[in-house]
């Protein structure tokens, strides 16, 4: 496995995405992609997409890579918080009255994360879900470390205020 991954890391800073280097890394890191996408999205159907959207611009990027796994999770973060942002414009514009029925194996815990804002919902995500530190959480955010633990913070005293909100 070492020997692969050191061939695989050499044949992308060569700039090049081979067929086997784009088969092992689908094999290596789809499902945890996934997951990601899921823990983000709050959808199984929407993080497939989003998964297989990321594995597309692979695909089709001309960057040098040094680091693949950690270039697919920033896009499959990107992906997914462009999803959002489109749930919510669509949202802004249904017709009142109308109620968005969520599946029944959500359970509390995912209805009070999926009203977090945006940025506290994926930190949240990205250090609890992830196990990610807060260095790493920055990096993906593309903001400083002590936003990155702001924003867990902030959202976690979020969960708590909710959660007690509503005692059952």
């Amino acid at each position: 496995m070492a020997n692969e991954e050191r061939d695989l890391t050499s044949d992308v800073l060569r700039g090049r995405i081979s067929d086997e280097l784009f088969d092992a890394l689908y094999r290596t890191e789809r499902v945890a992609l996934v997951r990601l996408a899921l823990l983000v999205t709050g959808s199984r159907a929407a993080a497939e997409d989003v998964v297989q959207e990321s594995f597309l611009r692979l695909r089709s990027t001309s960057t040098e890579l040094t680091d693949p796994p950690r270039y697919l999770r920033r896009i499959v973060l990107n992906e997914a918080r462009q999803l959002l942002r489109r749930r919510e414009v669509e949202r802004r514009h249904l017709p009142v009255g109308l109620e968005v029925v969520l599946p029944p194996e959500f359970d509390e815990m995912w209805k009070l994360l999926g009203e977090l804002p945006e940025k506290r919902r994926v930190a949240l995500v990205l250090r609890y879900y992830e196990d990610l530190p807060y260095t790493e959480i920055a990096r993906l955010m593309d903001c400083r470390e002590a936003t990155a633990r702001s924003l867990v913070h902030r959202g976690l005293k979020n969960l708590r205020r909710r959660l007690n909100a509503n005692p059952d």
